[in-house]
């Protein structure tokens, strides 16, 4: 049977996969684990957050009365960032912490992530107790021992103090485009960049439960290459549904990848003395570009497998400060808990005024090499590293790129998909491979 549990908790499309039924059911199962310790008093607490996708409606409704029945005290947080209710977790000092989100992942889907106490994400470990706990009977509280529902006026406002409290320094003087993906950033992306001193024109900020992520933000940059161009701004800021991801824009349109936002914060931390042992922790996603830059800088790179989950291990284990991925979930673990969209675009913009460079100038610290990403859908993705046939097409690829080059190929951890990526010195040659590796991956895992 399949893991319910997926690299970013519980995951599918919300009344069909993700039911009314299975969110209470989860709630439950939930309580129990992650109270069993017994350090969590007679009256457990938990915060609730949400992206403002329509289901998120009724599976939060669902969450709630689950959690409640089972004799904890829930604050419900409203329409906030995934990183605001990890550090709500941990400000308001709950037992734990939920997330109604399917971050970048269009409308129809919906999604449940749990975090422990401190807002820190669960292992896998403590997940598989969850997912055993649903087959378990439960008796709810009764009479007083019912937990209480209550509001988090100031949740936002405690959140935009957060990010605004780890600026090294102001933003007087950009103008700044942010699209925060018409998601759950909507709000409180717009209100910091003022408070830290930018000019702001923001889009991607009327959500109306159906439209998150829908040509706009970080999975669709275009609308926000075409605002910065108009507006003549210094940089744009993309989100994604759940603003746990920051991608950027420099002033001619061109993107700034989470792989060149890593090396500017990694270089600006490796200055104030402040990138733990000199290292920067990314996935093997990462590009080539990156780590000889990184390398050239005296920054050690470790890498993890494609995850913020296994990237946050990686950090947590080695006392590291900076890690990341190429997508732009990017973890400032001296600050948050988890990949905060809002605290790095901040800190990627406070570097722009520090140094006095232009953003396009500033992510030259690195030059990215071809890399050509396809996704190949509707497969077999359980497969991928066992077909013989997809093992040989990928051993003549690698024997023709030779040290200057790549291949990866990678079940996606969300969708019936495998990812094809393939690294090259030349952007044809990444292309040519990419294809025909992405053609033998469809026909030989077909479902």
């Amino acid at each position: 049977m399949a893991r319910l549990f997926g690299t970013d908790g519980v995951r599918g499309v919300a009344g069909r996969d993700l039911t009314a039924r299975l969110a209470l059911d989860l709630s439950i199962a939930a309580a129990r684990v992650l109270t069993e310790d017994g350090t969590a008093g007679p009256r457990p607490l938990a915060v609730v957050g949400r992206d403002p996708r329509a289901s998120g409606e009724f599976l939060e409704a669902a969450m709630v009365a689950g959690l409640a029945s089972a004799g904890v005290d829930v604050v419900r947080l409203g329409v906030l960032p995934t990183p605001a209710v990890a550090h709500l977790t941990d400000e308001l000092k709950a037992d734990f912490g939920v997330m109604l989100s399917a971050s970048h992942n269009p409308a129809p889907d919906n999604g449940v992530k749990f975090f422990g106490r401190g807002g820190q994400k669960l292992p896998d470990e403590v997940e598989d107790r969850i997912e055993a706990a649903l087959a378990e009977p439960a008796e709810g509280a009764v009479n007083g021992a019912v937990g209480r529902v209550t509001e988090a006026a100031d949740g936002a406002e405690r959140y935009v103090r957060h990010v605004l409290e780890s600026l090294p320094n102001r933003l007087d003087g950009l103008k700044v485009v942010v699209d925060c993906a018409h998601g759950a950033a909507s709000g409180v992306a717009p209100e910091a960049l003022r408070r830290a001193g930018a000019e702001v024109i923001a889009i991607g900020t009327e959500p109306d439960g159906l439209n998150i992520n829908e040509g706009c933000g970080s999975t669709h940059l275009e609308a926000l290459q075409a605002a910065v161009r108009e507006h003549g701004a210094d940089a744009g800021i993309a989100h994604d549904g759940d603003a746990d991801r920051c991608l950027a824009v420099a002033a001619d349109g061109s993107v700034v990848d989470g792989d060149q936002i890593l090396a500017v914060l990694a270089l600006e931390l490796q200055e104030a003395g402040l990138l733990a042992d000199s290292t920067l922790v990314v996935t093997v996603m990462s590009n080539l570009g990156l780590k000889l830059a990184m390398a050239e800088a005296g920054v050690t790179v470790v890498e993890t497998p494609v995850g913020d989950r296994y990237v946050l291990e990686a950090m947590r284990e080695g006392g590291f400060s900076l890690g990341g991925e190429q997508s732009g979930h990017v973890v400032l673990l001296d600050h948050a808990t988890t990949g905060d969209g809002l605290l790095t675009g901040l800190r990627l913009l406070a570097a722009v005024s520090r140094r006095g460079l232009a953003l396009g100038e500033l992510a030259k610290v690195m030059t990215r090499l071809p890399q050509v990403l396809v996704n190949v859908r509707g497969v077999d993705k359980s497969r991928a590293s066992t077909d013989a046939k997809v093992a040989a097409a990928v051993a003549v690829a690698e024997s023709e790129l030779g040290e200057s080059g790549r291949v990866l190929l990678r079940p996606s951890g969300t969708e019936p998909m495998v990812r094809v990526m393939v690294e090259a010195a030349e952007e044809a040659q990444a292309r040519a491979i990419a294809e025909r590796l992405a053609a033998v991956v469809e026909t030989e895992l077909a479902v």
